[in-house]
């Protein structure tokens, strides 16, 4: 499971030993038994002098091992890839995560869904999940599910809990950010898929990214991945064979032209509800930039879809998460 513990004993390498390792067998199976052509367009966009945020449309499970498996070709910097903290809760997957070389990145949603799980023995159902979510919010739901009222009694009370859970989030975030800026430290770039979840076109990216390259006055390397969906159409890590094209755009500086009208400068703790209550209009703006630069880097079958889009509702459970 990933808690704040886990999270504390996170600590990247410049060149991660389970990327080293796995790298070599993506070579045979981009080889045998049905060839795999990987292509990098503007792979010279990505500066190689200092560390950056690389942000990428997610088709599939693998799409980025592909890239990482070139630039490690290549002998390009290593990258060090966001991932759900749901693929921490088994330790055999959680150590795989570890020697990849991955930032895990728990939602708030993930945390409270663990932190139930963990003190009842089970995951909560939608209705507990959204009950839990607006008192992790500082609000007051209409009314508690019976279950989560016992359980929120064994806590200290709805109140105390909540605080409890905001005060949580805050120090598992800060934690995330120490990892992010050590992965910069030690010479990493980062990968972001800023959709949050699998999709074939491209859809709404999720704030996260923008604070977090703000913060750290990072550039965004907007990269559009084609193709690889056919390559690895299930959950399979094996390698369909086919052609995959990653195509590279220019740097988004943060202050540049791009992004620098927009930014915000005051201090803000990333990934708070502070920070998004306070700030969430810059940070959505910041985002929709980053996105349409994806967009033209992406062949019409994975464009945006409006219509989709506008039509999509966040989803209510917390399976999700766990």
């Amino acid at each position: 499971m990933l808690d704040l513990d886990r999270l504390r004993r996170i600590h990247l390498r410049r060149v991660p030993r389970g990327q080293r390792v796995v790298a070599p067998l993506l070579g045979l199976d981009y080889r045998f038994p049905r060839r795999t052509t990987i292509v990098v367009e503007g792979l010279e966009r990505i500066p190689q002098d200092r560390s950056v945020f690389l942000a990428m449309n997610h088709t599939d499970r693998y799409n980025y091992w592909p890239l990482q498996y070139f630039m490690h070709r290549e002998g390009l910097r290593y990258t060090a890839t966001w991932v759900k903290g749901k693929y921490y809760q088994k330790p055999l997957m959680a150590w795989f995560m570890d020697q990849t070389g991955n930032i895990p990145l728990p939602s708030r949603g993930y945390v409270l869904a663990a932190e139930f799980q963990r003190g009842s023995g089970r995951a909560p159902s939608s209705e507990e999940y959204r009950a839990l979510r607006v008192l992790a919010e500082g609000r007051q739901p209409d009314a508690l599910p019976p279950a989560v009222a016992d359980w929120l009694d064994q806590q200290g009370g709805a109140a105390a809990w909540g605080e409890a859970q905001r005060a949580l989030f805050a120090q598992m975030m800060a934690e995330v950010m120490r990892i992010n800026r050590d992965a910069f430290d030690v010479g990493l770039h980062l990968l972001v898929f800023p959709e949050g979840t699998r999709r074939r076109r491209l859809g709404p990216g999720h704030t996260g990214l923008i604070q977090a390259a703000w913060h750290l006055g990072a550039a965004i390397v907007p990269i559009g991945c084609n193709g690889s969906d056919r390559v690895y159409p299930g959950d399979s890590p094996s390698a369909g064979g086919g052609r995959i094209v990653y195509r590279v755009g220019l740097p988004l500086e943060a202050d540049g032209p791009e992004l620098g009208g927009l930014r915000v400068t005051e201090p803000y703790t990333p990934f708070t509800l502070e920070a998004s209550q306070r700030h969430g209009a810059a940070f959505q703006a910041g985002t929709d930039v980053v996105m349409r630069h994806i967009a033209p880097l992406l062949d019409p079958e994975y464009q945006p879809d409006p219509e989709a889009d506008r039509a999509a509702t966040e989803a209510g459970g917390a399976e999700r998460f766990l």
